[in-house]
C-alpha cells in the first residue's frame, strides 16, 4: 500500500497532523498506524473489585489507542510557552501559542464549547506565592475534563475515519528509507509513504531510540521527573483552583536548590494507576461532569533529574525506581503525610481510619525505602512550603501516592521544521523529546502538517 504521508501514533500529534492535513489537501492519501484500541474499546480492566491492580494488557488501555495517554487525562490545554516543553525554540514564541490557541479553538468547534478557560493573568496568587519563596507560572488552561476531552476525540475521529486509513492494534515494528521516502512494516506488511510522520508519545520512548539509532539520527539525554502523587481535600486548594483552575508552581528547596514543581493538579479529581514500559506508576484525571466529581483534589510533586556524562539513561533510571515501587507494593504504594514524617510505614488500618478517602486502591506502605533521600527531602520540603498558601497541605492525613515518574524522550535532532536529517521524516509530539503536554503536542501536529502540505 502506498501514501503520501504515513502517520505513526494516533495521540494529540496525530490526530492533529491528519486533521490539518486533510483541511489542506483533502487529495492526499493518508494513512495512521496506531498499536493500541480505537477509543471506544480503550477500557482499563481494573474495576476496584475482582481486578486491583494491573494485569498487563498487552496494549495498555490507559496509554495507547486512539487520543494518545491523553484520551483518559483530566483534558488541560495550557496555552504558554513557560512549561510543557521546547516547541517554541525551533518555531519561535508567537507562533506556538498561535498553534496553542488554534488547537484550542478546534477543540471548541468539535465538542468543547462551554468549558471555561482560566487564567493566571492578574492573579493575586501570583505575589502570595513570591513571599512565600515559590513561583507560579504563567499560563492560559483550557479544562476540557475527562469526559468533554473523550467527547472531542470521538468528534474528531468521526471526521477523520472516511478521509484516512486507521490501522489500529497494528503496532509498527521498522522504519526504512528509501529513495522515494519510507517503508514502514507494521503487522509483519509493508508500507510505502513519501513523508513519514512519527508521533509515539512517551510511550513510544524506547522504540523512538531505536529508529533514530538505526536511522543515524543524533539524540541527546533528556530528564526524567520522579515524585509522588498527593491527595488532599479540595477545600485546601479551593481558592487557588477556583480561580486559576490548576497552579504550576515552582520550589526551589533551600538544601540542595533542587527544583520541584506541582504537576497536573484535578480539582474534584481521582488518583490512577498508569502503565509504562510494563512498570505501573500513578497519574490523575478530573472531569467536567460534577456527578463524577469527588471530595479530592489530587496534583503531583515532581523533582527532574538531569544527568551528565557519563550516565545517558534517565528513563533507566526512573524505572528502576518505578520497579522497585512495584516490588514492594505490587504496584502503587500508598502513605499518610504524618507516616513518613515520622518514618514509620502506613498500614491498612492508619489508611481507614485517614480523614481523607482514598481514591485509587494503593499498597499501604513507606515511600522513603523507594524514593531516594535527596528527591524525599525536596518533595517533604514543598509540602511544608505549599502549606503556606494553602493551610492543611501538610496535615497527617494528606496522601501520597508513589511514585510518579514523567519519562521524557531522549530528545530527537530535527531541524526549524520538526524534520529529521532524513528529508520527509518529521518527528513531533512527546515522542520527539520537545514536547511534553497535550497542547504543545498538537500544535506540533498542526505545525508539521502545514509544512508538508505546503511543499507537495
Amino acid at each position: 500500500m502506498k501514501y503520501d504521508v504515513i502517520l505513526i501514533g494516533a495521540g494529540p500529534g496525530g490526530i492533529y497532523s491528519a486533521f490539518e492535513l486533510v483541511k489542506l489537501n483533502p487529495k492526499l492519501k493518508i494513512g495512521v498506524f496506531e498499536a493500541g484500541h480505537t477509543l471506544e474499546k480503550r477500557k482499563c480492566p481494573i474495576d476496584g473489585d475482582k481486578i486491583k491492580t494491573c494485569i498487563g494488557c498487552k496494549s495498555c488501555s490507559i496509554m495507547s489507542g486512539f487520543g494518545g495517554a491523553g484520551a483518559f487525562s483530566d483534558g488541560k490545554y495550557n496555552i504558554t510557552n513557560d512549561f510543557g516543553g521546547t516547541l517554541y525554540e525551533h518555531i519561535g514564541k508567537k507562533k506556538a501559542l498561535d498553534l496553542m490557541k488554534y488547537v484550542d479553538d478546534i477543540n471548541m468547534q468539535y465538542g468543547g464549547e462551554g468549558t471555561k478557560l482560566y487564567s493566571t493573568a492578574g492573579t493575586k496568587f501570583k505575589k502570595i506565592c513570591i513571599q512565600n519563596q515559590l513561583n507560579l507560572l504563567d499560563a492560559s488552561v483550557r479544562h476540557l475534563g475527562t469526559d468533554i476531552n473523550y467527547v472531542v476525540l470521538q468528534n474528531l475521529y468521526a471526521y477523520l475515519k472516511d478521509k484516512v486509513d486507521f490501522y489500529f492494534d497494528c503496532a509498527v515494528t521498522d522504519v526504512d528509507k528509501t529513495d522515494g521516502g519510507y517503508i514502514i512494516t507494521a503487522a509483519d506488511k509493508k508500507y510505502e509513504c513519501t513523508d513519514c510522520i512519527i508521533s509515539v508519545g512517551r510511550s513510544g520512548s524506547k522504540w523512538m531510540e531505536s529508529v533514530c539509532a538505526k536511522l543515524g539520527i543524533e539524540t541527546k539525554s533528556n530528564r526524567v521527573d520522579i515524585g509522588v502523587r498527593v491527595e488532599l481535600p479540595a477545600v485546601v486548594f479551593s481558592h487557588l483552583t477556583d480561580e486559576l483552575y490548576e497552579s504550576k508552581i515552582v520550589y526551589r528547596t533551600e538544601k540542595f536548590e533542587d527544583r520541584v514543581r506541582t504537576f497536573c493538579m484535578n480539582p474534584n479529581g481521582i488518583v490512577v494507576n498508569e502503565n509504562t514500559n510494563g512498570i505501573v506508576t500513578v497519574n490523575g484525571h478530573s472531569y467536567e461532569d460534577k456527578a463524577m466529581q469527588t471530595k479530592n483534589t489530587n496534583f503531583a510533586l515532581l523533582v527532574s533529574k538531569h544527568f551528565s556524562e557519563p550516565f545517558k539513561d534517565s528513563n533507566g533510571y526512573g524505572e528502576s525506581i518505578a520497579r522497585l515501587s512495584n516490588m514492594l507494593g505490587g504496584g502503587v504504594i500508598v502513605q499518610r503525610f504524618g507516616d513518613l514524617v515520622r518514618g514509620r510505614r502506613s498500614n491498612v488500618s492508619r489508611i481507614e481510619e485517614c480523614s481523607v478517602t482514598p481514591t485509587l486502591a494503593a499498597t499501604p506502605g513507606d515511600l522513603s525505602l523507594v524514593l531516594p533521600k535527596r528527591i524525599l527531602d525536596g518533595i517533604i520540603e514543598m509540602i511544608y512550603a505549599l502549606d503556606r498558601i494553602a493551610p492543611g497541605t501538610a496535615n497527617d492525613d494528606t496522601l501520597l501516592y508513589g511514585v510518579e515518574v514523567k519519562f521524557y524522550n531522549m530528545e530527537a535532532d530535527v531541524d526549524d521544521r520538526l524534520e529529521s536529517k532524513c528529508k520527509g521524516l518529521y518527528i513531533i509530539g512527546d515522542g520527539s523529546g520537545i514536547t511534553h503536554s497535550l497542547s504543545h503536542a498538537s500544535a506540533s501536529g498542526v505545525y508539521v502538517a502545514r509544512e508538508i502540505a505546503e511543499n507537495m
